[in-house]
């Protein structure tokens, strides 16, 4: 394998051309050249960056800027075979040292390294700390020198991560070996707790720390009722968004029992537990990797570091064991920014296996632990406030509400001014001495003659009583909204204890007031209604080619293309290799490798249905819409919203913008200024003149995502049309 570096170039190239060069993109998403700057001044570095955020380029370019080895710590042999192979097909020089490895391989392999041809090299802890590797390193330091040692997934690191594995609290020892090699730490969910447990951990000195927003807004999230319905349910949400999925079981027994159920029903589904032998599950897997199987039914055991983008949907069966984990499982759906849909299912029965599976523990301390962490589960399940907001206040990060991607948000039910009885409440936490947890608060305010409440005598306190008017079930839905809206602490040791803040004095001095939304027992749940987008003949065409290149040198289609780099061939449709290079996610080899074929297969579609070869902003494109291109521009022009046009159509509101954007990038009479405003408009463009218009999200995260999607895309093709 031949490979350039710009540490060998005798004009070195801006850290942009770099990014191009290599990976095909065009500007770096937000932190992500902040990360690399810092990670060149050889500093320790501590990145928190969600699924799909663009964490794993902030170790891989910055490897390939320094001299020596970049050695990658992973916990699973798919994610080191995923990563490979994308780097790979960059025409970058990456391999892995695993189980699955003959001596003869291993051996080639580690040739390799000590030839230079190897930049990236990734490894389980396992063998990381093995009596025969480590003396490999110090050969490879020795001669090579090691650049930097990137440890993926660190919550592994905590005790307190939702994945606490016991071989990283290991990894200290590489440290002390190396001490002057500078530790690169990276996850996609961690608390303030885990975060400092990594840096103790892991010995990182001085770290530069990034936090970026763990806001996912292309993802939608509802909570669902389990019924005797739900498998009906399943089959409608499988057909209504196609794709790949991914569902979530509790058990074994689960998985096989669903699995076998869709099969029955048509669906392509294949199972994934550990009770499958290792060659099931690495079969199941790569089939669905590839795009031969549709959905993956699997415990949690499945999916972590699965580099998969375009999932559409992930549905939690049963219901997953703590928030941080279920956070990450359903983080697998739309990692290529495009919308998609994360379904939980709400069972009481799943919520008593899960605590007899709790008290299982034998360690009390871990008992106390699983316990709150499951607590946590059931409020955001049964909570009414904005999903987004109580997934994010767990990650200590505050957010507005009002998302309008969510099933609470979008079916919102009527908001209660409860600043008397939330004064009430937080009056009762300050009596306790901010030393209990909820049930006790409401036992107090309800009047309860519990022995505990007795014991500490505070049947005495003037609270005592004062909220007979209110269920338990109401208070609690009151104590909830105060966390959730972060009028109110609660420790995070295993002990729920509820403590006040400086809003919570607020409330209680009259000068903020609370609002929560109500749930009644008459409140039906509606169901989002989908459709595959229409109009996408050409992108069908691109996947399908990709699927065959794919096939052909054995790795899954997104390490040829991701779908969003496909959908801007089929908007632009260039007509050379250099209007290919152009595309996002088209770099210098990707360019050289696949462009001819796809500009092929563009230039064929293009001359079966008489259009030009590259898009045209000339008024004759008018000739060319396609038929529901038609019917959405026909409606319009009555003066319908595009909320209503969706409704008469059956189609997304989204998919109506898509549309709209089209007609006005092909000259027809939309007026821009009744679908955004004339000020909003001017911010996006001021965006867009900054990072370019191929990526909305990065125009989206440049606006600090006070802007949709739909606006972006509209003021996009306005600005395109008038360039």
């Amino acid at each position: 394998m031949s490979v350039s570096y710009s540490s060998s170039l005798t004009q070195p190239r801006s850290l942009e051309q770099e990014l191009k060069h290599f990976f095909g993109y065009d500007s770096f998403r937000p932190g992500q050249r902040e990360i690399v700057e810092a990670a060149l001044s050889q500093r320790d570095m501590l990145i928190v960056m969600p699924t799909g955020g663009g964490k794993s380029l902030c170790f891989q370019l910055p490897a390939l800027l320094k001299p020596g080895l970049t050695v990658v710590v992973s916990p699973l042999i798919a994610l080191m075979q995923d990563q490979v192979e994308a780097l790979r097909d960059n025409g970058i020089g990456a391999t892995f040292l695993n189980s699955t490895l003959s001596a003869m391989e291993t051996r080639s392999r580690e040739m390799a390294i000590m030839d230079g041809r190897i930049k990236l090299l990734y490894v389980a802890p396992e063998r990381l700390l093995s009596q025969r590797f480590l003396p490999f390193l110090d050969q490879v330091e020795a001669n090579l020198g090691i650049s930097a040692f990137a440890i993926d997934e660190a919550h592994c690191v905590s005790e307190w991560g939702h994945d606490f594995r016991p071989e990283y609290r290991q990894i200290l020892q590489v440290r002390d070996r190396y001490p002057n090699i500078p530790v690169m730490a990276l996850t996609a969910t961690a608390t303030d707790r885990v975060r400092a447990d990594i840096t103790q951990q892991l010995a990182l000195r001085e770290p530069f720390i990034h936090v970026a927003s763990f806001n996912r807004p292309n993802l939608y999230y509802e909570v669902r009722p389990k019924t005797k319905r739900s498998f009906t349910e399943l089959l409608q949400i499988i057909e209504k968004i196609g794709g790949s999925g991914i569902i979530y079981c509790l058990s074994r027994k689960n998985v096989d029992e669903l699995a076998f159920q869709l099969q029955q029903s048509g669906i392509s589904a294949l199972p994934y537990h550990a009770g499958l032998s290792d060659s099931d599950r690495a079969s199941n897997q790569t089939r669905f990797i590839r795009d031969d199987v549709q959905i993956m039914v699997a415990t949690v055991a499945f999916g972590m570091g699965i580099n998969k983008p375009d999932v559409r949907f992930v549905v939690h069966y049963n219901l997953p064991r703590n928030l941080e984990g279920y956070y990450q499982e359903a983080g697998r759906a739309g990692r290529d920014g495009e919308p998609a849909q994360c379904t939980l299912f709400l069972s009481y029965g799943d919520r008593k296996t899960i605590e007899y599976l709790i008290e299982q523990k034998a360690d009390p301390q871990e008992q106390r632990i699983a316990t709150q962490q499951f607590r946590r589960v059931i409020d955001y399940a049964e909570a009414t406030d904005c999903r987004r907001t109580i997934q994010l206040s767990y990650f200590g990060e505050q957010f507005p509400g009002n998302c309008n991607q969510c099933d609470n948000c979008r079916n919102q039910k009527p908001l209660e001014d409860w600043t008397i009885e939330a004064m009430k409440f937080l009056s009762a936490v300050a009596r306790c001495k901010e030393r209990f947890g909820m049930n006790h608060i409401i036992n107090v305010l309800r009047g309860s003659k519990s022995e505990k409440i007795l014991q500490y005598g505070h049947d005495k306190l003037s609270t005592y009583g004062i909220g007979k008017d209110k269920t338990a079930d109401e208070w609690k839905m009151l104590g909830r909204s105060l966390l959730h809206q972060g009028f109110l602490d609660e420790t995070t040791d295993g002990y729920s204890v509820l403590k006040l803040n400086a809003k919570s004095w607020e409330i209680m001095h009259r000068q903020r007031t609370v609002e929560i939304a109500i749930s009644r027992k008459e409140d039906v749940q509606t169901v989002q209604r989908y459709s595959a987008a229409e109009g996408e003949i050409l992108f069908n065409i691109l996947r399908r080619l990709r699927k065959q290149i794919a096939d052909e040198q054995f790795v899954p289609p997104y390490v040829v293309f991701p779908d969003s780099s496909l959908r801007a061939m089929a908007e632009q449709r260039p007509k050379t290799l250099n209007e290919f290079a152009k595309i996002s996610g088209v770099g210098t080899r990707k360019r050289d490798k696949y462009g001819k074929q796809f500009i092929e297969a563009i230039q064929n579609y293009c001359e079966e249905q008489g259009l030009s070869k590259g898009v045209s902003n000339s008024a004759n494109d008018g000739n060319l819409l396609s038929h529901t291109q038609l019917l959405t521009l026909q409606l319009y022009q009555q003066g319908l919203t595009v909320e209503v046009i969706a409704e008469m159509r059956d189609i997304r509101p989204a998919t109506v913008v898509s549309h709209l954007a089209e007609l006005i990038e092909m000259n027809q009479a939309i007026d821009i200024n009744q679908l955004v405003d004339r000020d909003r408009q001017q911010s996006i463009i001021a965006a867009i003149e900054v990072v370019g218009d191929n990526s909305l999200t990065q125009i989206y995260q440049l606006l600090r995502e006070k802007y949709s999607y739909d606006e972006i895309k509209l003021v996009r093709a306005w600005w395109r049309k008038n360039l």
